[in-house]
Formats: C-alpha cells, sequence, structure tokens
C-alpha cells in the first residue's frame, strides 16, 4: 500500500509539472507509459511504454522521476531517440548508453525537481551554476570519446590543483553525480579529493624559497607577478589577492595585510613571512596603487569568488609556472611552522580553523614539536 501511495504521489507530481508521461508498476518492475514518438514514424505519436529496468521501490521511483523528467525533456526538444532506451537498463547502463551529455541532462533534471531545491529556485539555480555546473563542463570536456566510468571520474578530479579549493569541488560534485548514476567512485577518492589536505606524495614537493624567487622572475606580466608575489608573501587564497587593503605596506607602514569581509573566511589579518620580500617584489606600490594588480572582473555582482580564484591558477598555468597558487600558500604555511610561530595564530592568518590548520601541516607541526623537544632535552645535558 505504502508504494501505491508513493506511486500515486509521483504521477501527481508528473501531471503538476505538466509531464504527460507517467510512471506504472508492473510486477516488480517500473516502466513509463506515455504519448512517445512511433519508432517508424517519429513525426507521430502513440500510447507507448519505456520499460526501465528499476526495481518497484521507493528506491527506484525516485530514479523513475528523474527518468521521466529527462524524457520529457527530450520530447520537448525534439531529440528523443528510441535507440537510447529501447533496452530494459539499470540508470547505471543507461548512463552509459546515452552518452555523457545525457547523464548529465538526467542530473540536472534530478537536481532541479528535487522538493527540497524546489522551496527556494533563485538559491538552487546559484548552487547549481557554482558548485556544480564547472565541475560537470570540466567532466564533458575531459570525457571526449571515453564511457562514463570511475577513471573518468578521477582523470577530471585530479586535472585539478592538489589541495586547492576546486578539487575539494569538484569531488563533491562528481560524488553526487556518481550516486545519481550509481557509478561507483574509484577507491582512492576521498584520499585523492581532500580540498584541503596535502596528497602525501607533495610533503617533499613544496617550493623552497629560491624557487619561489625564479618562478617570479620568469612571470613576464608585471600585474601578475605583483599578484603572484603578494600571495607568496602573505599566504594568501588565490581570490584574496584581489580583495586586501594594501595601505600597511606604504613606507613607514607596519606591513600588516587585511584581507576584507568580503572573502571566503571574511575578515582576517596576515603578517609577511618573509618581512623581506615586501621591498624586494616591490609590494610598496600598491599601497599607493591598487590598479598595479592585473584588471580582472572583481564585481562579485557579475562574478563570484571562485571564478576569480579560478582566473588565477588559469593564469598560473598560461604561464606554465611549476607552482601552484596552493603551493605559494601552503609554503608561507610551513614558513610559519619553522620560525615557531604558535599554530592559533597562524591558522587565524590563514583564515581557517585550527583543526584544518593543524589537519593539514600536521607532518611540519610533528617534525618541529619533535625537533623542539629534542633541543631542550640537549639543552639539558651536562656540558
Amino acid at each position: 500500500m505504502e508504494l501505491k501511495s508513493a506511486l500515486e504521489t509521483a504521477n501527481a507530481q508528473l501531471a503538476a509539472r505538466g509531464t504527460r508521461l507517467r510512471i506504472e508498476q508492473r510486477g516488480r518492475r517500473l516502466n513509463l507509459r506515455g504519448a512517445l514518438p512511433l519508432r517508424g514514424d517519429p513525426s507521430r505519436s502513440s500510447l507507448q511504454r519505456i520499460s526501465l529496468g528499476l526495481t518497484a521501490d521507493a528506491s527506484g521511483l525516485n530514479q523513475a522521476l528523474s527518468t521521466a523528467a529527462l524524457v520529457q525533456l527530450q520530447l520537448e526538444q525534439r531529440s528523443f531517440d528510441w535507440t537510447l532506451w529501447s533496452a530494459p537498463t539499470s540508470t547505471k547502463a543507461k548512463s552509459r548508453s546515452i552518452g555523457i551529455q545525457a547523464a548529465l541532462e538526467s542530473f540536472e533534471t534530478a537536481f532541479f525537481t528535487d522538493p527540497r531545491r524546489r522551496r527556494s529556485p533563485a538559491s538552487s539555480r546559484t548552487t547549481w551554476t557554482s558548485a556544480y555546473l564547472p565541475y560537470l563542463r570540466r567532466l564533458a570536456h575531459q570525457s571526449g570519446d571515453q564511457q562514463l566510468e570511475p577513471t573518468l571520474l578521477m582523470q577530471t578530479l585530479t586535472s585539478y590543483d592538489d589541495g586547492s579549493r576546486s578539487r575539494q569541488q569538484c569531488a563533491t560534485a562528481l560524488a553526487a553525480l556518481a550516486r545519481h548514476l550509481e557509478l561507483p567512485l574509484p577507491e582512492d577518492w576521498r584520499q585523492e579529493a581532500g580540498g584541503y589536505g596535502l596528497h602525501r606524495a607533495r610533503f617533499r614537493q613544496l617550493p623552497t624559497d629560491p624557487q619561489i624567487l625564479e618562478a617570479a622572475a620568469r612571470i613576464p606580466n608585471l600585474q601578475w607577478r605583483l599578484a603572484f608575489s603578494l600571495m607568496a608573501t602573505y599566504g594568501l587564497r588565490n581570490h584574496e589577492v584581489f580583495f586586501c587593503d594594501c595601505s600597511s605596506l606604504a613606507p613607514g607602514g607596519d606591513q600588516v595585510l587585511r584581507v576584507l569581509p568580503t572573502t571566503k573566511t571574511g575578515e582576517h589579518q596576515s603578517w609577511p613571512f618573509h618581512p623581506d620580500w615586501v621591498e624586494r617584489f616591490g609590494l610598496g606600490e600598491l599601497a599607493e596603487n591598487p590598479a598595479a594588480l592585473p584588471a580582472i572582473q572583481i564585481d562579485l555582482r557579475r562574478t563570484t569568488l571562485q571564478q576569480v580564484g579560478r582566473r588565477v591558477s588559469e593564469q598560473f598555468r598560461r604561464y606554465d609556472l611549476p607552482i601552484t597558487p596552493y603551493d605559494l600558500r601552503h609554503a608561507w604555511a610551513v614558513r610559519t611552522i619553522h620560525v615557531g610561530l604558535p599554530d592559533t595564530v597562524a591558522a587565524r592568518m590563514m583564515g581557517h580553523s585550527v583543526a584544518i590548520h593543524t589537519r593539514t601541516y600536521h607532518h611540519w607541526i610533528t617534525r618541529r614539536d619533535q625537533q623542539q623537544a629534542v633541543d631542550a632535552a640537549l639543552a639539558r645535558q651536562p656540558a
């Protein structure tokens, strides 16, 4: 009785959306029934069924709703093709047979027809545009002629900088897609997905100070060189470089940079490590001339912090730099550890929690604490 009631509710939802298709139960399976193009003459329609291969239960019903929305979309766009629906396949198998584009359309439809999201359409559209669409587009771009397999998900994920916020958000978006398609995630997905963690293989790959100086000198554009140098000196996120009060960098100033409250984690202050880099990189120019930074779109009514950050990462790649924006941020954090800055203070300067700080930089923090203990023990030894 519960399934019968849920089926009636689902069909009422389809009717309310103007969808002429209906979900029906035949034995232990669910089908779609409605006016569909004739196989031999697509210009004419008749009452027909699509066998979905879905089990008649709550989970299958939810998937059937998403499939009905996809079929309706194809009918409206006159792109319906029986070859995509002729075999009784599961959602997972169908996602492969109808191609990546159709799978993404199915996911988008399911996203917006979720009752929780329909209560706030504007917010849902913003979430889709900023937190899902960029990564799904990257997936489609990466696919080429490949099928939608776990290996393609991993290929797309690892195309983002290791340790970056974009990688973390990509992992969330693609995991949601995989759940929708019943596609298994790669075994090491969680390990590779960590947006704030440093992959173990990169512990020894952070740039040294000489390498950072060398990379800065390779940047031909003076504006982008200043942006790179500001991030390296103050450990900024890639978007924060455009949302700072640099007035303290003027001659005689205290060189304490104020990151504005419009940024991801709100207002915070950061100190230069190394202080002499302020003069070495000529950062004082930013106190007098904020336009010395690259002229990109930073009006948050027209763009997002994520898009600003992506623009920075793209520019690094365009110059073929061996250093990513997050490499600079991580290298700054490790410098503070080496000079003995308390972790609580460093975390506050970086605009994240102490828990994230200690988890991300555990390797170096542990080494520092052990070295301090060894030094203290040796100091107690009699001469």
